[in-house]
């Protein structure tokens, strides 16, 4: 008796569920981390307005924000204190940057981004930036919404 070998024809499919689960979660991963770089804004600090306002033009290496009430209080990294207070947290920040949380830095590559409210006192503004001189941070970015040019004909 003899026996043929049929071979038949096996198809090369593979299975694309892992992959489609994969590329869903990489979609997820990025959309959170695009709310995070959104959290540094604070709804309660509306920014002046000015023409000559324009974004970074590259993100800072090392961005300190600090949101400063219309009352005057300081608002860092979810805790709001007063202006007088808000020292230790910015020390506590530098011991971060000079103990190498960011890389071999120092207080002095770190920017301080300034966000205060339109209505904010511009001597407390001043009174924030001596206190971050004091603490050797060097570099300062003043946030403000760039105005609308209102072209007339």
């Amino acid at each position: 008796m003899r026996f043929t070998h049929r071979r038949e024809a096996v198809s090369a499919e593979c299975d694309m569920t892992p992959m489609i689960d994969m590329t869903f979660q990489l979609i997820a991963f990025f959309m959170v981390l695009i709310n995070f770089a959104e959290a540094d804004q604070n709804q309660r600090i509306h920014l002046p307005t000015s023409q000559l306002a324009k974004p970074p033009e590259a993100p800072f290496e090392i961005p300190v924000t600090l949101h400063l009430t219309k009352d005057g209080t300081v608002i860092y990294a979810g805790e709001e204190v007063p202006l007088q207070q808000v020292e230790p947290l910015l020390r506590r920040e530098k011991s971060f940057i000079e103990r190498g949380l960011y890389g071999k830095h120092k207080p002095r590559d770190a920017t301080v981004i300034i966000r205060a409210d339109a209505e904010a006192k511009a001597g407390q503004v001043q009174e924030l930036i001596a206190l971050c001189q004091g603490l050797e941070f060097e570099k300062f970015a003043l946030r403000a919404q760039q105005e609308e040019i209102q072209g007339g004909t």
